[in-house]
Order: structure tokens, then C-alpha cells, then sequence
């Protein structure tokens, strides 16, 4: 009797935020995030692992969108069964204990959430400077400004931040589509994509092996797929919505990366790709627009890239805090965190620590080194998260779930084994910020069992 409780409880559709963001509304978000500067030069590093292979260049880039989607579906599974705010650290709350999922929204709140905001709040302005000449504490002061300014804004409702993250959706793929359909009609180069050569050379382990490591440069671009379900209690309809934007925004994102970058290969000639990646250019995207639309393509290159920055930036303010107010609402972080706007139902004291951290952050000098020390960290939660739908099943079998991954268990097992890789490769090639990545889920533990003392303590006083 109490375990079905506790299933209706956690099902319950009941809320104290307004549910204002529809299919499109999740699309934005998931896409606002993912879809970054990093369109127009991360497939050189993927082609690069390669040995500049275009053929498995290009299928690292559907299997690195499979994985994502994959990982996605039990992220789906688990927001459906449980539409609550803060995503991952309720599912891993429930799965393990509630530690587990203090430790995963710690590290967001004190380093990844707002490290991201303040990265991104730089490298806008940075990337406006050849056209306004504006010097590096100029940058500071412009990304100090949009943090304020995004963050106030964000304190006025999910309904106006989502609107916003759907106009800024279509404008920065406006551009995008437009480089990609001209590149891909009017180039006049054939591809090789053939991979027969590179396995009679490689063999065929050391062409999986190959595969395997441009996959992991693929996933940085696949990143961002996790911050809908931080939102979940503010969808219409999340057993229904939660799932389908998911799908469409993973799959979508990987068909768009997929004939991007094979846009690039019918504009520039492999001998010329090669040469640009080798001299330190790994521009390619922006070299197509420049070729195809002469100076107007630098233009168009820079608007998709800022408005994708200042998309990304709004999705992580708008989603982001969701994860601390969970955490306090469970009762193990500050109090004010756990209370939502009267009129406009945000979680507004943590949006404005996350814009103070963020601002903090975007003060210091080493910005790059802060935000790396949560990658290994944030790598072992998917796992977890991911591992944590069979772990729930058994668990609670009763909990109603309106989605159930594909593939099951299959595709579970495989996606775990795959993020088991990538943090085994991650603490090989850099075993330094792997230790590292671990100082930030320490310094939880001791938050932890403060608020857990805490919590206790007025337990016992009622």
C-alpha cells in the first residue's frame, strides 16, 4: 500500500509551476542547447580521428546521434514515469539514494551549470570582435550584461523564456539550413566515402577503435539532450510530450549534423580539407559560406553562431535552477531554493545564485579549467541515470510508464558499456582532470550530510 503510494505520488501530474511548453516548446530547448559554434568546426576533429576518412567520419557521426538518442529514450522512459522538476537528480534519488542525486545536481550547480553560462556568455562577444573591436574587458562586461539580462528575463515565466528559445531555434537555423542546402545542391565535389581502403589498411579492430574515439569527439556536439526532462513539471503534457520532443530533437540533430558535414565535403576538395585541418584551421563550415556567398557567408556564419550562443545560454538559465530547486524541495539544499515565484512560478533565488556564480566565473581567469573539472563526473551520472531504468523497473514495477525505451534490454546495456568506455578513456588520456573532476561530487558529500543533519534534526522537533 505505501509503495503504491509513493508511485502515485511520484506520477502525479500536479504541480505549483505553470505547464507552458508544448512539443516545440521541449524541441527548442533540447535543440538550443545542442546546436552550438561547434557545427561549423567540430567535424574536423571527428575526421581527424579518422585518419581523415570521410566515409567513417560521417558514420561516427549517425552512430554518435544513435548513441545520444539511445541514451535519450531512457532519459525519456524516466521523465514520463516520474515528470517532476530537476531531471536526473530525482531518477537518482529514487534508483540509488538520495546522495547520488544531491551529488549530480551539486556538481551542475556549482561548477557545470553555471561554467556553461559563463563560457558561453564569453565566447558571444568573443566571437562579434573582428567585426566591433571590442577588447577582453569589454567581453567581460558584454557577458556579465546577457547573464543579468537573460536571467531577469528568465524571472518573468517559462512562457516568455520559451518563446524566446523558439524564436532564437528557427533563427539560428535559418542560416544553417541555408549553408547546408546550397553547399549540398551546388557543390561540385563527389566525396569519397568509401571505407574499404581504411580497413584493409587499419584492419578491423583498429578500424573500430578508430570509429570509436571520432565518436567521442562526435558526443561533445550531441551534449545538451539531458535539460528537458530539468523541466519536466512545466510541460503540458509530459507522458506524452517529454518522449516525442526527445526523439525529434536528438534525431533531428543528428540528420542536420549528418548532411552538414557532408555539405563541407561537396564544397571543399579532400586535398583542401586536409591542408586546413593540418595548418590549425578547423573552420570548415565557415570556409564552405565563405566560398559559396563570399563575404556575405562571414555574415551569415556569425549570426548563426551568436544567436546559437545566446540560445544555448537562455535553454541553460531556463533549465538549470529546475535541478537546484528539486534538490531543495527533497530537503537537502537551502530552503529558499524550494520556493517558487507567486505570480511568475520560477524558482527565483536559484536563478539569480546561478547568475552570481556564473558572473564569478566569468571574472576568473581560468574559465576553460573550471568548467573541465565536472566533464568525468557528469559522464559517470549518465551512466548511472542510464542504469537506473532497469534498476527502477525492478524497484518499482508498478509505476506507470506511459514510455518504455526501445530495444530493452539491449540498448540499455549497450549505452552503459559504452559510457563505461568513455570514462575508462577519459581517466587514460587525462587521468589529471579525471582526479580532479572528482574534488567538486567531495565537496557535495560534505553539503550532504549537513542538510541531512539537518533535515533530521527538524524531523525529530515535529
Amino acid at each position: 500500500m505505501k509503495n503504491q503510494q509513493h508511485v502515485q505520488e511520484l506520477s502525479s501530474e500536479k504541480t505549483e509551476f505553470k505547464r507552458e511548453i508544448g512539443v516545440f516548446g521541449g524541441v527548442s530547448i533540447i535543440g538550443g542547447i545542442m546546436i552550438g559554434s561547434g557545427i561549423f568546426y567540430l567535424g574536423s576533429y571527428v575526421l581527424q580521428r579518422t585518419n581523415y576518412n570521410i566515409g567513417l567520419a560521417l558514420l561516427a557521426w549517425i552512430l554518435g546521434g544513435v548513441i545520444s538518442l539511445f541514451a535519450g529514450l531512457c532519459y525519456a522512459e524516466l521523465g514520463a514515469a516520474m515528470p517532476k522538476a530537476g531531471g536526473r537528480t530525482v531518477y537518482l534519488t529514487e534508483a540509488y539514494h538520495p546522495c547520488v542525486g544531491f551529488l549530480a545536481g551539486f556538481c551542475d550547480w556549482l561548477i557545470g551549470g553555471p561554467g556553461s553560462v559563463a563560457a558561453l556568455a564569453i565566447a558571444l562577444p568573443t566571437a562579434l570582435k573582428p567585426v566591433t573591436g571590442i577588447n577582453d574587458a569589454g567581453i567581460k562586461v558584454f557577458a556579465i550584461v546577457l547573464i543579468v539580462g537573460l536571467t531577469v528575463y528568465n524571472c518573468y515565466g517559462v512562457k516568455l523564456a520559451s518563446i524566446l528559445q523558439n524564436i532564437s531555434m528557427v533563427a539560428k537555423l535559418i542560416p544553417i539550413l541555408l549553408i547546408m542546402v546550397v553547399a549540398l545542391f551546388c557543390g561540385k565535389v563527389t566525396p569519397d566515402i568509401s571505407i574499404g581502403q581504411q580497413v584493409a589498411t587499419s584492419g578491423t579492430t583498429g578500424t573500430i577503435s578508430m570509429v570509436a574515439f571520432a565518436i567521442v569527439a562526435s558526443l561533445w556536439a550531441y551534449e545538451g539532450w539531458t535539460n528537458l526532462n530539468s523541466v519536466a513539471e512545466e510541460v503540458k503534457n509530459p507522458k506524452k510530450d517529454l518522449p516525442l520532443a526527445i526523439i525529434i530533437a536528438i534525431g533531428g540533430i543528428t540528420i542536420l549534423y549528418t548532411l552538414f558535414n557532408y555539405a563541407i565535403y561537396r564544397v571543399l576538395p579532400y586535398e583542401t580539407v586536409v591542408s586546413m585541418i593540418e595548418q590549425g584551421d578547423f573552420y570548415l563550415g565557415t570556409e564552405v559560406a565563405k566560398l559559396i556567398f563570399g563575404n556575405v557567408g562571414s555574415i551569415l556564419v556569425t549570426t548563426a553562431m551568436v544567436i546559437a550562443m545566446f540560445g544555448s545560454i537562455n535553454g541553460l538559465i531556463l533549465a538549470q535552477p529546475r535541478t537546484y530547486y528539486a534538490m531543495a524541495v527533497e530537503g537537502h539544499f537551502f530552503k529558499s531554493f524550494a520556493k517558487l515565484h507567486p505570480k511568475y512560478k520560477v524558482p527565483t533565488a536559484p536563478l539569480v545564485v546561478q547568475a552570481i556564480i556564473s558572473i564569478i566565473l566569468v571574472l576568473m581567469r581560468d574559465l576553460d579549467q573550471l568548467t573541465t573539472l565536472v566533464v568525468f563526473s557528469t559522464m559517470l551520472f549518465n551512466c548511472l541515470t542510464v542504469l537506473a531504468v532497469p534498476i527502477l523497473r525492478k524497484k518499482m514495477p508498478e509505476m506507470p510508464r506511459p514510455y518504455k525505451v526501445w530495444f530493452y534490454p539491449v540498448s540499455v546495456i549497450i549505452i552503459v558499456l559504452i559510457y563505461i568506455g568513455l570514462v575508462i578513456s577519459t581517466f587514460l588520456d587525462d587521468p589529471t582532470s579525471a582526479i580532479i573532476g572528482f574534488i567538486v561530487p567531495a565537496i557535495g558529500i560534505v553539503f550532504y550530510l549537513y542538510f541531512d543533519k539537518k533535515k533530521r534534526q527538524e524531523g525529530n522537533r515535529i
